[in-house]
């Protein structure tokens, strides 16, 4: 900032750019002469303050550089070196995106700047500019400045953002990272960032994911179990899928399922699932890379984030609250004798052990949801099979599946809203100390529980269905379920996308604005004109309020968790993410602008905890995915088959191979069918898929040698996959630097810099030093004289 003192005589008219003194004077006790020019004679009457548009090699001072005259030293220096040694740091694209539709504010603002000063000095008026002005006049001159550009400038930044960025127009352009930063803070800036950098980096993943798919297409008519299922010639009876209700049926009828199946359970899943987790290594190295660029051009690689405790009004009153919530007497003694509280762990442990018993009755809550669709599946099967209705009986599988996904789906909605208002709760009996140890563990709390709240049904049909000897074993179809745990993945995650992202961020807000309109007493054309009348801030406190961040990162935490957990089963999945974000980017920026408050700017140089939740989802996605293509596809059996067991070589004969034989006179009491005669003969031997010993061996139904084999190495691929995926995601993370070269170089360029003015200002120092003990004659020492009292 550049200040100008001017002496005046007359009274002339200034811009907005200048303001008499006395208005910028504090009241103070005592008689005050006013600012004067250097030579402490002549006084100011106006103070003209502008700011420079500074070179983008210069920023602003940060906490490693104590004196702004040697950092300014510093930077005019590198800025003239840069063109014989180093090429200057790559601007970042989307903060460069919309600064040329900016320039020309800067050049008009020089423009008028110089013209004014030039009629200033033709009136014969004394200028004297000066960059050191002292603390109280800086002040008062950011005061001066805050109130007269504040009513021009958030109008024209939000228009801007409102039509370069929050419009869904402009989806396929670079967000205005650098003037979201300016209007919104460092925080909101990193986040839009952060979710630039997401969905762009979604683009070849979802590329490869559709290649996928359309491989599994081209490859539908060559698979030979598929085949083998779907010909008539194989007159396969199949034992029930549930107790009773469910009766014998033919191996052919699962044709649809099992070519639908291949579309995502073929060989190319695994390449996949590989090129995934290092999908995930490079997306977590390549957010480093641009978080440490936009820290260096924000000038927040020297930015210490400070503990800002909460508030002591909004602290006494959490206090208050628990001390009577759990009784706590003493504690509310010391609360009204002293003003400062510090809570120990023995004050704070009821609140732990209520917050930690409470998660775990939550989570058990989630199970018992899973439990009870379980026990739906059931029971709406066990109808369907007893309904006389032909309709009703023509596609019991589909019915089921999907209803029963549809139900998951809006109870994860449900429960998400509920568990969001926990969590709270339980960080609120906590009293943290600071804002950030607040919201830390809001997010830690809020993630665990809807986390196990979306994937819970997704984890059971993936690892547990099937697999466990109680009422909870229903078989799948012969296909596996690989396909109902697809069918599970996408309408979860296609209907949290719609439903809960989309449309509760755009509906609710104009359901607010109705009922608001409904109460009111004014009519619509009143309504107008009232709003006519009303300035700017006037008409924004009626906006919604701001809730913070974590409900758009938890968004994205969640899909991002969709997207590389169980992408083995839906490749789709990246594609389905990019689609949504392109919309969900331009919707959070029309809520932003348009239906929120302002949020006050914070600065921040990172995501903070959001990115160790990232990278460890990334490094559970690896196990995750391997156990599911071992235990929960088909892969590992084919491969067995084909290399152990096939006669010549290919997969012939695995369908036969998967299946297992029953003699229907072994059924327990109460579990045979209703209806043995539902195929138009009597059945005495079905197949049921599992590899178990036949009925006329001498441990019936006991494990056969083929299913450890296959266990075996359905282990050894687990233990294979998840170490080499682990090796080649941390050899990518060490290949790819987490600071950008041409970054790199500069900071280590200004580091030498420094130094060297700063051993040059010592230099300087000693040579003055010895250069006035030189002129200053040695004087010989002498006693001084004593005073003797006057007797005048």
């Amino acid at each position: 900032m550049i200040c100008q003192y001017v002496s005046i005589k007359t009274i002339i008219p200034l811009s907005l750019s200048s303001q008499p003194l006395n208005s910028l004077k504090s009241d103070e006790a005592g008689p005050k002469q006013g600012p004067t020019f250097q030579d402490g004679q002549r006084r100011v009457d106006y103070v003209l303050t502008y700011h420079i548009q500074k070179p983008q090699s210069f920023r602003r001072k940060t906490s490693h550089f104590g004196d702004y005259r040697i950092l300014r030293s510093l930077r005019r220096s590198l800025s003239m070196m840069r063109g014989r040694d180093t090429p200057p740091p790559k601007e970042d694209p989307e903060v460069a995106a919309h600064k040329h539709r900016l320039d020309y504010h800067e050049d008009d603002k020089r423009f008028r700047q110089t013209e004014f000063e030039d009629n200033l000095r033709e009136m014969g008026l004394e200028l004297e500019k000066d960059e050191g002005v002292s603390y109280d006049v800086v002040e008062r001159i950011n005061l001066f400045i805050r109130k007269a550009t504040m009513l021009f400038y958030p109008l024209l930044s939000c228009q801007i953002l409102y039509d370069e960025w929050a419009s869904y127009s402009v989806f396929y352009k670079y967000q205005p990272i650098g003037l979201i930063r300016k209007y919104f803070g460092e925080k909101i800036g990193l986040y839009f960032a952060w979710l630039g950098v997401y969905t762009q980096m979604l683009i070849p993943a979802a590329i490869v994911g559709a290649i996928v798919f359309l491989y599994g297409c081209a490859t539908v008519d060559n698979d030979i179990p598929s085949m083998e299922i779907c010909d008539p010639r194989n007159n396969i009876t199949m034992c029930p899928l549930c107790d009773r209700a469910c009766s014998y049926w033919k191996l052919k009828t699962a044709c649809g399922t099992a070519r639908a199946s291949h579309l995502f359970d073929n060989p190319a899943t695994v390449f996949f699932s590989i090129f995934m987790a290092l999908w995930a290594a490079m997306f977590m190295e390549h957010w480093k890379r641009r978080q440490m660029r936009l820290n260096y051009i924000w000038d927040l690689t020297g930015f210490e984030e400070e503990e800002v405790s909460l508030c002591p009004y909004t602290t006494a009153c959490l206090l208050l609250y628990v001390c009577s919530y759990f009784s706590l007497d003493y504690v509310l003694i010391t609360l009204f004798q002293e003003k400062k509280v510090k809570l120990t762990c023995t004050d704070r442990a009821p609140a732990y052990m209520t917050g930690l018993f409470t998660m775990l009755i939550m989570v058990g809550v989630t199970f018992a949801v899973v439990f009870g669709v379980i026990l739906y599946r059931i029971s709406i099967k066990a109808a369907l099979h007893m309904s006389s209705n032909p309709t009703a009986r023509t596609n019991i599988r589909a019915t089921v599946k999907g209803t029963a996904a549809v139900i998951n789906l809006v109870i994860i909605i449900i429960m998400d809203e509920v568990y969001g208002a926990l969590a709270r709760w339980l960080t609120l009996l906590e009293v943290p100390k600071t804002d950030k140890s607040f919201e830390e563990r809001l997010i830690i709390k809020t993630f665990v529980l809807k986390f196990a709240n979306a994937f819970s049904p997704i984890v059971y049909l993936a690892f547990f269905r099937g697999r466990l000897n109680s009422l909870l074993l229903y078989l799948c179809a012969h296909a596996g379920c690989l396909m109902e745990l697809c069918i599970q993945l996408c309408i979860t995650m296609l209907g949290k996308q719609l439903i809960q992202n989309n449309l509760f961020e755009i509906g609710i807000p104009k359901i607010k604005k109705l009922i608001r309109r409904r109460k009111s007493d004014m009519d619509s054309q009143q309504q107008e004109d009232y709003n006519m009348t009303l300035q700017r801030h006037e008409k924004d406190h009626f906006l919604g309020p701001f809730v913070g961040l974590s409900p758009e990162y938890m968004e994205m935490i969640i899909q991002f968790g969709m997207v590389t957990l169980f992408v083995a089963s839906f490749p789709l999945a990246p594609l389905f993410a990019l689609l949504n974000n392109i919309i969900e980017i331009r919707l959070d920026a029309k809520k932003f602008v348009t239906e929120v408050r302002r949020p006050i700017a914070a600065r921040a140089k990172d995501i903070g905890i959001w990115y160790n939740l990232l990278r460890g989802l990334s490094k559970v996605a690896v196990i995750v995915n391997a156990f599911v293509i071992s235990f929960t596809s088909d892969f590992i059996p084919r491969l067995v088959y084909q290399y152990m067991y096939s006669p010549d070589g290919s997969m012939h004969g695995f369908v036969n191979h998967t299946l297992s034989y029953f003699n229907v006179s072994d059924f327990q009491p109460g579990t045979a069918p209703l209806q043995p005669m539902h195929l138009g003969y009597e059945v005495q031997i079905c197949r049921y898929k599992d590899y178990r010993e036949t009925p006329w061996s001498n441990t019936p139904y006991d494990l056969s040698k083929e299913f450890w084999a296959i266990l075996a190495c359905r282990l050894a691929f687990v233990v294979v996959f998840q170490n080499v995926v682990m090796l080649m995601s941390d050899f990518v993370d060490w290949l790819i630097p987490d600071i950008p070269k041409d970054i790199s170089l500069q900071i280590h360029k200004e580091k030498i810099l420094m130094v060297e003015l700063f051993m040059k200002e010592e230099e300087g120092k000693k040579l003055l030093r010895d250069s006035h003990a030189n002129q200053s004659p040695l004087q010989p020492r002498s006693r001084p004289a004593s005073h003797t009292p006057s007797n005048c």
